[in-house]
């Protein structure tokens, strides 16, 4: 880009990446290069929104018709749906409020004895995604008798970082305990660097029901180190527990 234009914003730049996120085998480069060959060097916000799925078939060297159908031979409905993911993102359209969860009140005192998780979701209340490419985390209190979703953080900005995984594991810092899906190895080394204890569930399933099956374990034998967090008497705890991890 040459030093006469501006740098491009983060907000651009977010869009661009997680719009490259959704393309099969296009990279940020590829894509930054597709959008300054139609749009000029000078990528901004307005000039994202004029951006259309003709123009990324034509990109990216396949045919379609004016409203993003399928004309050419080598087209896919999987790369129509991926093409029409990247533009809503490029155009910065944003996750619907009422698609979330509802964040429940919390305060540092309100649950003794809890442990704090994080979940790693793309949709709703869900344990459905990979450490390193979760739209977000989930964030729960949980004690024996309590479950709270007491936080929900965005990972978005990770794509942004040099180290997407170092971001990810300060987002969650706070937290004993993660779930996942699944979590790939120098990922998790961080992960526990970090004092977090990561969970590989890799049916995924509804979170408050996974965390439910965890809370009656932590309310009948808790492991010897949820116990220690829970702050039970060394004397207390459960002996030869052998919990599954990621």
């Amino acid at each position: 880009m040459s030093p006469t234009h501006p740098p491009i914003s983060n907000e651009v730049a977010l869009r661009i990446a997680l719009a490259a996120r959704v393309l099969p085998e296009i990279s940020i480069a590829e894509l930054i290069g597709a959008l300054q060959e139609h749009l000029g060097e000078v990528l901004d916000e307005a000039a994202l929104s004029r951006i259309t799925v003709t123009n990324l078939k034509t990109f990216f060297g396949q045919t379609y018709d004016t409203d993003g159908e399928e004309v050419g031979e080598d087209a896919t409905t999987g790369d129509i749906a991926a093409l029409k993911e990247a533009v809503r993102i490029l155009w910065g359209a944003k996750d619907e409020a009422e698609a979330l969860p509802v964040v429940e009140a919390y305060q540092a005192d309100d649950m003794p004895h809890s442990v704090r998780i994080a979940v790693a979701s793309n949709h709703r209340e869900q344990l459905d995604a990979h450490f390193g490419s979760c739209a977000r985390y989930l964030i729960y209190q949980l004690s024996a008798t309590d479950l709270k979703l007491i936080d929900i953080r965005s990972a978005l900005q990770a794509e942004l970082a040099e180290d997407r995984n170092r971001f990810r594991v300060n987002l969650i810092q706070d937290c004993h305990i993660l779930y996942v899906v699944s979590i790939g190895g120098p990922a998790a080394a961080k992960v526990i660097q970090a004092g977090i204890y990561p969970m590989k569930i890799l049916e995924g399933g509804n979170a408050r029901m996974i965390l439910a099956n965890f809370q009656n374990v932590i309310a009948t034998a808790p492991p010897p180190w949820v116990a220690k967090i829970l702050g039970v008497a060394a004397s207390n705890r459960v002996k030869n527990y052998k919990a599954s991890a990621g």
